[in-house]
């Protein structure tokens, strides 16, 4: 069969521009189409903005420190929507690097909402293309609860635009999300309380890191309340949101943020009439190597729900261009991907957690770290850093790195290099460490605190 494209990707997020860029320099015919803007949930409301005002959050407190250093700085102000119009000119920039590589790749851009026709069809507005090949990268969305008065909360993407820094906001839900903003909302001068449901936030990340992020952000005046959820959201005689808790009390706040996780962008775009099967969230089900149920239709990144991340979306569609057009199929690898948390403290982790590492092998060391790192000190902090080895005894392999504390993403991505190389702990050892440095202490290790 003859068709107008060899590729088309829905969705120009990290992982459908990667996958067209790859593609094309493989000598496909592509064309990518997208209905909002370019660069997709990262470069727009997710982790470039979000990095941008972690940054804007911890002036304050590096300023408030920096009088143990010698300086004399006036008590600062922050503007909110100077703050806004830097980071809308930063990503407006961004949208446009993401168009010249398209370009530069020969990728032909459509924008316009696009469905699946019939097999091997796309539909843009009142176009229709074929392809050889479609891929799905529509990425995810804020999942909103199904609560009375839901329409009064906002989500991470209504965070980034809001027109004030509101003065006290309830942020609802205990991931990486909901913790993250609580940290900026905290650290731009904000009142925050946080609700989870569990007992403790961040489930899936290794225990001594969640407790140690629980003290901290407790220290910094975040009102933590756990086993809690919200029943209902009402507007106050104050013109402010009530927020009703299952515990029979009540809040005001002037925003409301849910953070309760996200669901696949997979609704209207055709599938189901095609017979492309879904899972119960609405994720695409796919292969190892992101084929679906369609021998013609692939899918990466969260619109699939193994693993959002976004540098894993890259990685997916790498592999799939791979397989596709460099007749080398290749299915992604999972095993040791490192992510963070950009929480105040940062946590960043790769392998296993201690509990994951004693359920797959018979005997494992741990070795554990906490001090007051040496900036903390001078300047009158009291924030505390606390790093993590996890080793299978039987091989003294490292099977997992973790650490929260300053710069934790940027030393635990070197290490996530040795987990890839299998490292042992013995070459960990060996290891001469950078002096001084948060991250010697991670070749410095030397008794485990627990062996079992």
């Amino acid at each position: 069969m003859s068709f107008d494209y060899d590729l088309f990707a829905i969705g120009a997020g990290s992982g459908g521009v990667r996958a067209g860029r790859m593609a094309a320099g493989a000598g496909a015919r592509v064309a990518i189409a997208e209905e909002r803007y370019l660069g997709g949930t990262c470069v727009n409301v997710g982790c470039v903005p979000k990095k941008l005002l972690v940054y804007a959050s911890h002036v304050r407190e590096d300023i408030r420190q920096a009088a143990g250093f010698g300086w004399s700085a006036a008590d600062p102000s922050f503007s909110w929507s100077a703050f806004v119009a830097n980071k809308n000119r930063e990503i407006a920039r961004l949208n446009k690097v993401y168009a010249k590589l398209l370009d530069a790749a020969g990728v032909e851009h459509l924008e316009g909402t696009t469905r699946l026709a019939a097999p091997h069809q796309v539909r843009i507005g009142e176009r229709t293309v074929s392809a050889r090949h479609v891929l799905v990268a529509t990425g995810s969305r804020p999942r909103i609860p199904d609560i009375p008065g839901a329409d009064l909360g906002i989500t991470s993407d209504d965070a980034f635009f809001l027109d004030a820094l509101p003065q006290h906001i309830v942020i609802v839900g205990g991931g990486y999300i909901g913790v993250e903003f609580a940290g900026i909302f905290r650290g731009l001068g904000a009142e925050v309380t946080l609700t989870y449901r569990g007992e403790l936030f961040l489930r899936g990340f290794d225990r001594d890191l969640r407790e140690a992020l629980r003290d901290e952000m407790t220290a910094q005046g975040i009102h933590l309340r756990f086993q809690t959820d919200v029943t209902s959201l009402t507007r106050a005689a104050s013109g402010r949101i009530r927020v009703q808790f299952d515990r029979d009390d009540s809040s005001e706040a002037d925003q409301v943020l849910f953070a309760i996780g996200r669901v696949p962008n997979s609704a209207d775009l055709g599938l189901e009439a095609l017979g492309v099967k879904l899972d119960a969230l609405g994720a695409v089900v796919v292969n190892p190597y992101s084929q679906s149920t369609l021998p013609w239709l692939h899918a990466i990144g969260d619109v699939t729900n193994r693993m959002n991340l976004t540098p894993v979306a890259i990685a997916e569609a790498m592999a799939l261009v791979q397989t596709l057009f460099n007749r080398t199929p290749t299915a992604p690898n999972y095993e040791n991907i490192p992510s963070a948390v950009f929480s105040q403290p940062p946590i960043a982790t790769v392998g296993l957690t201690e509990n994951q590492a004693r359920d797959r092998f018979a005997k494992v060391r741990v070795y554990r770290s906490r001090f007051r790192p040496m900036k903390q000190n001078l300047g009158g902090g009291t924030e505390q850093t606390v790093m993590k080895l996890v080793v299978n005894h039987a091989d003294d392999r490292v099977v997992g790195v973790h650490m929260i504390g300053t710069d934790a993403a940027e030393i635990v991505q070197g290490f996530a290099v040795a987990l890839q190389c299998g490292a042992t702990k013995a070459q960990f050892d060996a290891t001469v460490g950078i002096h001084p440095t948060s991250a010697e202490e991670f070749v410095t290790m030397r008794q485990a605190v627990e062996e079992a």
